[in-house]
């Protein structure tokens, strides 16, 4: 059973209304161990609808739209249906008779509008409205199936959830689970970690079941979906936990976490099983790695806090770099390691400073970054690294860049 989205709405396209329903439905649909290949957006127009729905219906078994079923002129998908299904558009009065029963009950009049959302094509089956004035519709199209629900999310979920899925796990006659982890990766770009992988690529590709697919995700580093399909949830998931055990082996200390872990969070378990605290001085960063570090839940365990020293006397009079010193340099980034673990009383010291740009900055070009990095009984160390692109995207790289050199020394002790 493969079922795609159709999402109908010009706000849509306009990008006033963000698409939320889509992604969730699609969520849904994996979960119930449905196949989707696509997902669409129409605006509010007869003839873009009816096409679009022809070409839904003309690659998948089923189609769920979102979408068009108000009592607004421009609610044409009860229209577009019937068209596509070669019927007629008729009253139910029975509809009509609860639309009328609920303005009542709040005390108000039915507009004469609201009329138009008991119209239901001949042959549709009634999915009954629960929180709302619109209902759903289940349409044959042949040996295929067109799912209309309304645009507004808690109404259409709780169709999904209540008539929609249901419906199409007992046509599939297939009852299945589509599970998903994502393995978030740093320190490596794409085409290199797909080159790395490749082996296990051509073994998934022979198998089938289960796949991978890599997600550039910017200054989060490169994410790698495991996608697992299974007759059981557990089935499903021992699939995911033997392709983890797989890419782990390949990938090493390249992978910091799964699904909505954070660099910070990682580096938090690590200084949490060692019972340290940590302490942070930002130059270049002006406070972004303090404020990720506080964006963890239960990091007052283990944050003591930072100085952003973003003025040289702050770090030579603060800090207690020498007066003087470069302050971009292995000798500043040292220093400010060890001054702040003083000044707050960390265990741990880490520091950050360079060039974002947009002018270099004592001879030293944009992107020229050192961290400094003091642990407990070793030798505090400097570590320099060129990062790429504007100002902005600089200061992001260097933040996350700096807790995964914690993260690694911590992991590895190397």
């Amino acid at each position: 059973m493969r079922c795609e989205v159709v999402a109908v709405g010009t706000e849509l396209l306009l990008g006033q209304i963000v698409d939320t329903n889509s992604s969730w439905i699609g969520e849904q649909l994996a979960l119930a161990g449905i196949d989707s290949h696509f997902q669409t957006k129409v605006g509010d127009n007869l003839d873009r609808i009816v096409s679009a729905f022809r070409i839904a219906l003309d690659r998948s078994d089923a189609v769920i739209v979102c979408g068009g079923l108000g009592p607004t002129q421009d609610d044409i998908t009860r229209d577009a249906l019937a068209h596509v299904m070669g019927v007629e558009l008729v009253p139910d009065d029975r509809v009509l008779e609860r639309i009328e029963t609920m303005f009542a009950a709040r005390g108000r009049v039915m507009a004469a509008n609201n009329a138009l959302q008991a119209l239901v094509p001949v042959g549709a089956t009634v999915i009954e409205q629960r929180r709302g004035t619109a209902p759903g519709l289940i349409c044959p199209v042949g040996d295929k199936v067109v799912y209309a629900v309304p645009g507004v999310p808690h109404e259409m979920k709780e169709m999904l959830e209540r008539a929609v899925i249901p419906d199409l796990q007992t046509r599939s006659g297939e009852r299945a689970v589509i599970k998903s982890r994502v393995l978030r990766t740093w320190g490596e770009a794409e085409s290199t970690l797909a080159e790395r992988v490749a082996p296990r690529l051509q073994a998934l590709e022979a198998a089938g079941n289960p796949t991978l697919a890599f997600l550039a995700s910017g200054i989060e580093g490169i994410k790698i979906r495991i996608t697992a399909k299974a007759a059981t949830e557990d089935e499903a998931q021992a699939l995911i936990e033997a392709e983890d055990a797989e890419l782990r082996a390949i990938l090493g200390t390249l992978v910091f976490g799964v699904d909505a872990d954070t660099m910070e969070r990682a580096a938090g378990y690590l200084l949490e099983e060692r019972g340290w605290s940590l302490g942070v001085a930002e130059s270049m960063t002006g406070g972004l790695v303090a404020a990720r570090i506080v964006d963890v839940p239960g990091s007052s365990g283990w944050f003591r806090g930072g100085v952003v020293s973003y003025d040289s006397r702050v770090k030579y009079d603060v800090l207690g770099v020498p007066e003087g010193c470069p302050v971009i340099s292995a000798e500043c980034a040292t220093a400010m390691a060890e001054g702040v673990r003083r000044v707050v009383g960390s265990d741990v010291g880490l520091a950050v400073t360079g060039v974002a740009g947009p002018a270099e900055q004592e001879g030293q070009p944009v992107g020229t970054v050192w961290f400094g990095l003091a642990l407990p009984d070793r030798p505090t160390e400097a570590v320099h690294v060129r990062l790429p692109g504007p100002r902005d995207q600089v200061r992001q790289f260097a933040t996350i860049s700096l807790m995964d050199l914690l993260r690694r020394r911590l992991l590895t002790g190397e």
